[in-house]
């Protein structure tokens, strides 16, 4: 026995060692995190909060099948319900990067839970008795299903619950900008080139569709996530488990969490693979891809105020230069796009970590189940910051307007008049002369001021005008 007062001892299949006296860890979370000391990431309360409902309901379900004693699966469960409610996430104190399979955290939570539960029932903390970690708390189960379940489940409600709120919102707000900037015509933009008449409106209606199908792919996902591994236990075939346990498990989960969880119609499939984990993260990705696309035109929109676009006017939300008085920057769009480039550059490590099963189990787990929980996360709230403190106060210039008349690219509207070859000229010799293009045609054409004016009319090139 130590004579640290700071620690305990505890044994383990490996042997005798000591942990630290106030931790409800034990003995195998003990030498993970002696193991691996590479950096400070750790689960996410998200993921925490998916273990604890997993243990919780396999302890409820394995009393129901009678396979659990009353007295330990309701010390179990109430110990499980804190995990849950975050009482105790500073007991989960491993990396990220460990073990593949997240062996390492399924013991963390193992021995959190059987601790909390022993000392329920006035045993003594890391005595294994009378709960055990693995034969009580992880009975019917095996880190290989219990992990890529947590991921899914995490993920599945942090997406349900944070991120297509989030995504709603912020397509309200772009709805709400793109009638209100309806009337306004403006010069469109190809090529970063004048281009044809368009509403400021009709933009936003871009940038709607964009977030509505981006609400559309991810729910799409979701029903990958919904399937889950549990009931597989080591390699799929669901050795030591009662036939009804997952079933039983998923319904409970489903009930408790307010999900839609089913067992997998595939063992071998959901533990073997990522592949699930890497569809959400595509999907994902495209989000990003959309938030990236919308955030820098609002950028551009808003350069100036008076060298650049200035079609719109940003908030301002903070000074933005420490030497330039005065300036503000579109700083909101901007960490937009820096959230977006790190949900594209952590789609490429679960791509990679995907691409890592070998036989019956993939080895990259708990990398996977970083990088896809923080990318639902940080894009939940970029999301809703972009809607909040951006996109919420946006407001149209008189530039757009002014501008458009002068443009070069209305001269489009003459070609079923005159010719696409007669228009050409027409628009290069307004452009080297610095006249407006109904100047120029005037002169070069035989059409009236008043059929002029109704052919370059720059509101009526917003939509189609060739009728049958």
């Amino acid at each position: 026995m130590s004579t640290n007062d700071k620690v305990r001892i505890e044994k383990d299949s490996m042997g005798k060692l000591e942990v630290p006296s106030g931790s409800y860890y034990g003995a195998q979370t003990q030498r993970a995190s002696l193991n691996f000391q590479i950096s400070n990431l750790r689960f996410p309360r998200s993921f925490i909060r998916a273990i604890g409902a997993i243990k919780l309901c396999a302890s409820q379900v394995n009393l129901d099948l009678g396979l659990l004693d009353s007295k330990l699966s309701i010390a179990i469960m109430g110990a499980a319900q804190e995990v849950m409610d975050g009482d105790h996430d500073s007991q989960f104190v491993l990396d990220i990067f460990q073990t593949g399979s997240g062996t390492s955290t399924n013991m963390n939570a193992n021995e959190v839970i059987a601790n909390l539960a022993i000392e329920k029932l006035g045993g003594v903390v890391g005595s294994r008795e009378p709960v055990h970690p693995n034969d009580h708390v992880n009975m019917g189960q095996s880190s290989n299903d219990v992990i890529p379940t947590a991921i899914h489940i995490a993920a599945l409600a942090s997406i349900k619950n944070r991120l297509i709120p989030a995504l709603t919102f912020l397509n309200s707000q772009l709805k709400e900008k793109s009638d209100e900037f309806m009337p306004v015509v403006k010069t469109g933009r190809t090529h970063l080139q004048d281009a044809t008449p368009v509403r400021l409106g009709q933009e936003f209606l871009g940038y709607v569709g964009q977030i509505e199908r981006s609400i559309s792919r991810i729910e799409i996902a979701c029903g990958e996530l919904s399937e889950v591994a549990l009931g597989g236990t080591a390699v799929g075939t669901g050795v030591n488990t009662h036939v009804n346990f997952s079933t039983m498990v998923c319904e409970k989960l489903s009930e408790i969490l307010k999900l839609d969880i089913n067992q997998t119609s595939n063992h071998f499939q959901a533990q073997s693979s990522l592949d699930s984990i890497v569809l959400v993260s595509g999907s994902l990705k495209t989000i990003a891809v959309s938030l990236m696309k919308i955030s820098n035109d609002i950028r551009w929109l808003g350069s100036g105020p008076r060298a650049g676009i200035g079609e719109i006017d940003v908030p301002a939300v903070q000074p933005g230069s420490s030497i330039m008085p005065g300036k503000v920057n579109p700083v909101i769009p901007e960490s937009v796009c820096q959230v977006a480039a790190q949900v594209i550059g952590n789609d490429t490590t679960i791509t990679i970590a995907g691409q890592s099963g070998n036989f019956e189990i993939n080895v990259m787990m708990p990398v996977a189940a970083h990088n896809l929980l923080e990318s639902i996360d940080i894009m939940a709230s970029a999301s809703q910051n972009l809607a909040e403190k951006c996109i919420a106060g946006l407001e149209a210039t008189t530039k757009g307007p002014e501008m458009v008349e002068k443009g070069l690219a209305i001269v489009t509207t003459l070609v079923p008049h005159i010719g696409y070859d007669a228009s050409a000229l027409i628009a290069k010799e307004a452009g080297e002369t610095g006249e407006s293009v109904r100047d120029v045609a005037i002169r070069r054409t035989d059409l009236s001021e008043q059929e002029l004016d109704s052919i370059l009319d720059p509101a009526s090139m917003t939509q189609p005008l060739i009728n049958e």
